[in-house]
């Protein structure tokens, strides 16, 4: 249960509803308390010192209050660090939020999860093509990991084997990893998969998980949107779609 008066959490806002004519409810990802709902009141008035703060992507500290599911934000303040994220990383930053939002449950902390995102969040604001899919891809094995998704990489799932570092395996959401057929679409060596076991279990887990994704993202891509796909029970997310729908245009 958390305390009825928390200050100066770190935050972000990953979603907003409207409550009432002048309020909002919101989604935030907390670094103590993990996923929380809050409720702004008078965000929505011209005066409100909560509108122009209240962002995606952006890094807050705020207090809030209460016991019950939907607690009270008493005050947010923005941290400055970064300007907000456009085009590409901007949908790629709705993206991580949809996640997380659909994988994460209520008042479950996640503070490695939570830095992760942080770093992502600034990296997607650099505007860095090369620098945004590696991100996304660590990220995402981050998120896995963390929610009890991703099994181990360093043998196989079924039969608790060793990893052979010259075959290929692919990662699936019902058989976790497993030796490459001929008609898998994509696959890791062992030897691949072994290093982003190493990384996940390092000493300084997201960079070193970046830099283990940097050689074979497309690979990575393909196996871990499958897999989020099936955890999220849907064949395509809603920020995936509307990627698609722009490219088309």
């Amino acid at each position: 249960m958390i305390a009825k008066r928390i200050a100066d959490e770190p935050a972000y806002v990953l979603h907003r509803y409207d409550w009432s004519e002048s309020s909002l409810i919101l989604e935030v990802f907390t670094r103590t308390y993990g996923r929380i709902a809050l409720i702004a009141r008078g965000a929505k008035r011209p005066s409100s010192n909560f509108r122009p703060i209240l962002l995606p992507l952006q890094l807050l500290h705020v207090a809030f209050g209460g016991d019950a599911e939907i607690r009270n934000l008493k005050s947010a303040e923005w941290q400055g660090g970064h300007v907000m994220p456009t085009g590409d990383a901007l949908l790629s930053g709705y993206y991580l939020n949809e996640l997380l939002m659909r994988l994460l449950a209520r008042d479950d902390p996640h503070p490695v999860l939570f830095d992760a995102y942080a770093a992502t969040v600034q990296l997607l604001a650099s505007q860095s093509s090369d620098t945004l899919q590696v991100a996304l891809r660590a990220f995402e094995l981050r998120l896995l990991r963390d929610i009890g998704f991703l099994p181990r990489l360093d043998v196989q799932t079924a039969t608790l084997a060793s990893l052979d570092a010259d075959a290929p395996y692919v990662l699936l959401a019902e058989a976790g990893l497993r030796e490459a057929h001929d008609d898998d679409r994509s696959s890791l060596s062992g030897a691949q998969w072994l290093a982003l076991q190493q990384a996940l279990d390092g000493d300084a887990p997201f960079v070193e998980t970046m830099q283990a994704c940097i050689n074979h993202l497309p690979e990575l891509k393909t196996q871990l949107r499958a897999l989020l796909h099936y955890h999220c029970d849907v064949k395509v997310l809603k920020t995936r779609q509307m990627m698609i729908d722009l490219q088309s245009l």
